[in-house]
Formats: structure tokens, sequence, C-alpha cells
């Protein structure tokens, strides 16, 4: 397929061929430099892309990013226009290639990765993350050398969307996407060592961590819910390091590259022996210094976690290093501890609810034959009977509410007999046998024959409806299983290591759902009267409960993970609020 004429037309400097490769990403054409003869690639983005308002200018930006990454495993942008990227044309071919002809063993494959790993750290540091990390995007040149390609375009076209793109395709490769990326929730170099170590994972067993058997959307569902399978034939403590570097939670996987390819060479030291990386064959030109003293050594893996410390005026701030066993680390008993007795605050709460309020009323009308202050058991499916004097004016209205929120009301002309009493069958609306259940409030108004204001009489009402076919049971039920699920959910969140700053509002709107919920359970399954006071006071300390089980559970998580950095030696970080010195402080560079 030969350059389109506007591509053509758009690069006057370099002389267009045709085209050598495409993909979800763009369509790619060979070209040549007119003055200086060099060999480029020309990516073309997808012109649905190009072609959205305010794509050139956030293009634009991402190719000036791209072309300052000056490192040996990335493919070099040289130049940018419009929606054109115009690249270093790498004629090896691709690690897909060679892991599909059975060229690659185990040496290569960790080669390769420590190669990979390296670009990937300097594009981290620059900010940019690559999020599809895959053996196609890998590219050898003549010499042998490995690059990294399509830094960033993936993070360009995804913008704005979560999975899928504006053509239908997924947003990372199914078979390496990170669980966080899949998920939609906030990206760091974590997600693309993810991606890294599921590639490795493949090119040392020849087989994904799941199973590639059921389709895309099943394999995404696995690499967010599902744990990887163990890697087998491989030699500790490289099979360590692979499980580490694809663990589904954040705080269990590396954190950053350099960590996961500094663990790795020392791993492929003790697996392999000194000098493996020489007999690969896979060159590796640039390599962090703590990454070289691993390869070195061929120590074993630490087991602890990365830990990147803020930058402050422009230096890395030291952590602050806290004994494990002194006061700063105390396990938060007290949030847990108002937690649990907020729980059973709300409960004891519920169970105190009075089974009747007090209702003063001088009325003597009776509901089905009950005393004036009840309580009066109705079916709510039939018209309710009042009985009374001939007192009323008009009109006899019965109402029904709880904790002060009305629940339904209806109205029935009043005549009397030649007795001077009446009996009136009112009719409440038909939604409000599904609605109310157990006991709540009845309330009689009717003006008076001999003129004054209208008159009211309060009173008990029980209805004969079970109260979990309405929606007070069952729906109450329903109400505190959902609040309860996202709590949960809440927390598992934040004990898997990712970052929720509204976690503890959306708790205290969730603590109020369920205390509201049980209390309103509660009270219509015992057939205690709804009272106002009793429910807000179960809203309130749930609430609170739910915000400080949150508390509770960051602070665990903080504690857990400084005390697994203590355990290997190095300091322990209480979180970004503590990543800085302080006075009195020993601090570690």
């Amino acid at each position: 397929m030969t350059a389109p004429l506007s591509m053509v037309n758009a690069l006057p400097q370099y002389t267009v061929g045709g085209q050598i490769g495409s993909g979800g990403m763009g369509e790619v054409f060979s070209g040549v430099h007119r003055t200086l003869g060099r060999q480029v690639a020309i990516k073309q983005l997808p012109p649905d892309i190009a072609g959205r308002v305010g794509a050139f200018v956030q293009f634009d930006r991402e190719a000036r990013v791209l072309a300052s990454l000056d490192h040996p495993h990335i493919v070099p942008v040289y130049d940018y226009v419009q929606n054109l990227l115009v690249m270093e044309k790498l004629d090896g071919g691709t690690v897909f290639d060679r892991f599909h002809a059975g060229k690659i063993d185990h040496e290569q494959a960790c080669a390769i990765t420590l190669a990979m790993l390296s670009g990937l750290h300097a594009a981290h540091v620059a900010g940019v993350l690559h999020l599809d990390v895959k053996p196609k995007n890998l590219l050898f040149n003549t010499a042998g050398v490995v690059k990294v390609a399509d830094f960033g375009i993936a993070q360009v076209i995804s913008e704005g969307a979560t999975l899928v793109t504006h053509g239908g395709q997924i947003l990372g490769t199914p078979a390496y996407i990170a669980p966080e990326q899949a998920m939609g929730n906030a990206l760091s170099p974590a997600a693309d060592v993810y991606a890294a170590g599921t590639m490795l994972y493949e090119l040392l067993t020849g087989d994904l961590p799941f199973d590639r058997e059921r389709g895309a959307l099943a394999l995404i569902r696995q690499h967010m819910f599902a744990d990887p399978k163990p890697i087998e034939g491989v030699p500790e403590p490289l099979a360590t390091v692979v499980m580490r570097s694809i663990a589904r939670e954040l705080p269990a996987r590396y954190r950053e590259a350099e960590a996961f390819a500094t663990d790795l060479a020392s791993a492929a030291t003790s697996a392999f022996g000194q000098g493996w990386l020489e007999r690969s064959g896979i060159p590796v030109l640039h390599l962090a210094p703590r990454v070289v003293a691993s390869l070195a050594t061929g120590a074993a893996p630490h087991e602890d976690l990365t830990v990147v410390t803020p930058k402050a005026n422009g230096a890395t701030a030291d952590p602050t290093i806290v004994d494990p066993e002194g006061p700063a680390l105390k396990r938060p008993r007290v949030p847990a501890w108002i937690a649990a007795a907020a729980l059973l605050g709300v409960i004891v709460t519920a169970l105190l609810t009075p089974s009747v309020l007090s209702h003063d009323t001088t009325s003597t009308m009776s509901v089905r034959g009950a005393p004036s202050i009840g309580p009066a058991v109705v079916d709510l499916s039939k018209p309710v009977t009042v009985t009374g004097k001939d007192v009323v004016s008009g009109n006899l209205t019965l109402s029904m509410s709880g904790g002060g929120i009305p629940l339904g009301e209806g109205t029935s002309p009043v005549k009397a007999d030649y007795d001077r009493k009446f009996e009136a069958g009112i009719t409440l609306p038909p939604i409000s046998r599904w609605i109310v259940g157990g006991t709540v409030t009845g309330e009689l108004r009717w003006t008076p024959k001999d003129g004054g204001a209208q008159e009211i009489q309060t009173f008990t009402l029980r209805t004969e409806q079970h109260p979990l076919a309405t929606l007070m049971g069952t729906g109450s039920l329903l109400l505190a299983l959902f609040a309860v699920a996202y709590l949960e959910s809440t927390a598992r969140t934040l004990r898997r290591g990712y970052r929720r700053p509204s976690a503890r509002y959306s708790a205290g709107l969730l603590g109020a759902l369920l205390g509201l919920a049980i209390w309103l359970f509660t009270s219509a399954m015992l057939g205690h009267e709804l009272a106002m006071g009793f429910g807000i006071a179960s809203v309130a300390v749930a609430a609170a409960g739910a915000v400080c089980l949150i508390v509770a559970t960051e602070r665990a998580v903080q504690i857990a993970r400084h005390r697994a950095l203590w355990r290997d030696g190095r300091p322990g970080v209480l979180g970004e609020a503590d990543q800085r010195p302080t006075a009195g402080s020993t601090g570690a560079a």
C-alpha cells in the first residue's frame, strides 16, 4: 500500500515509501530523509482520532515529551507533523517474532526484560507511561539492541476513555493489561511493571499466567479478580521475582521498573551464574548503578516494597525512620474499637426504640374497634373502618407516617346515623400496602361541626402485612446489604494499595445508609413504632463508625507497609504525609 498524498505533502523532507505495518494505534510507512539519508518509520495516527477537537494540541504535547526521551532502549522520535510521528526504523524484527520462532532462551528473556525495564524507568522518570507493553512493541535494530516502541501513543488515544478506544478496541492488550488499568483506576509505573512481568512470564514458560482460551473479556476479568498461576519450570529465586512483578494487589507488586530490574538482575545471576548477560548475546546498553551491583553480586532479591520518596526543593527527602515496635506504629485500635462500638450502638439503638409512642388525645374515635390511641391493626389492602360520634363536618382524613415521613393518606365523607354516630371506610393508596410494614403512626384529621380549628387524633397503627412483604422490611434489608458491600469494597480497595482521597466521605454516607437500614428493618420486624429521634441517632452513630473503619484500614495498610520495609532493613514510610524529615529524626538517603 502506497502512502497517502496528505502524508507525502506534509513531509517534503522525506521520501515516503510503502506501508510496512499497521495496528490499532495507526499505520506505519517507511521513509528516507532526503538530506541525511536516514531510514525512518512514519506512523500516522488514526484519522478518527486526529479529527477530534483539541487532538492536535494533545498530540503535539505528547510528541514533545516522547522526543525528549533520549535512551538507548527507547525508539527515538525524530519529527512530528500534525498527526504524523517520524521515528527510527528498526529492521531486526520484534520480540514476538523471535519468541514464536523459538529463538529466545531463559537468559535472553531476562536480558530483554532488563533492557526493556531500563527504557521504561527512563520514561517513567519523565512522566510518561507506556500502558501497552507487549512483545510486539519491543523491536530489535540490526545490531540486536532491543527498543521499546509506541511510547505514549496508547496514553494519547485513551484520553477521556476507559477500556475501549474510539475504534472499539481494548486499550492495552488484554493478555498483559494491569488490573488497575482494566478497572479504570489511577495508573502509575506499577501498571507497566505488571505488563513487563507478564511478558517475562510468557517468555520463560511459553504461556500466560491466565487462561487465554475464553476470549479477551474473560482474560481481562482474570487480570482484575484472579491471582496468576504459579510459574513452573523456572528456578528460584527468579520465579519469586516474576510472581511478585505480576501480583494483582499493588502493595505486593514492584512499584517502579528499576526495583524490578534490580531484583531480576540478582535473581538471574543466582539462577544462571556469573556472566549470563554476556552469554545471552542481547546488548543492554544502560543499567542503573544498583542494577549493575545486583547483577555482579547475585544476592537474593529482597521481599520489601519499593518506596519512592517525594522531592522537596529539588532534592529527594529522607524518609522518617520509625521503630516498628514503638508507639508510632501501634495498631489502630482506637478507630477500630470505635467502629465496632458504633455497629453495636446502632443495633442497641434500634432495639431500644419503643414499641409504641405516646399519643395524647381527647377524641373518642376508634379505628377498627381499637382504643383512640391504638394500637389499631389494619389491612391496608381493604378500606379502614373508623367509627365515632357525629362531630365531623365534611370529610375525615386518615394518614400514616413513620419517623415524621408521610407514608400515604386517604379521605372519606362522613355521614352520621340516627344515633348521631358514624362509620366510615377510608381507602388508602394501593401502593401503601407494599411500602408500609410493621408499626407506624396513624393520624385522623377533621373539621369539627361546631367550627374552630382542625382537630387531630394520633394513634399507633399496625399492619397485617408481613414486614418482609413490604419496602420497609425487604427494602431496608437490601439497602443494608448494599451499604455493607460498598463499605467492604472501599476497604478492600484501600487494602490493595489504591489511594481513595474521598474514601472517608463516601464511607460516612454509606454508614448513614447502613444505620438507617438497620433501624428501619429492626423496627419493622419487631413491630416498634418508628421514632425520628432513634432513627437520627442510628444514622449518626453508623456514619461515625464507618468513617472510623476506613481510618483504621488506612492506618493498618500504612503500618503493614512500614513493617515489611523494616524487616528488610530499609527505612519505613508511614504514608505521604509522613514522608518528610522531622526534628530529631534519623534520615537515610
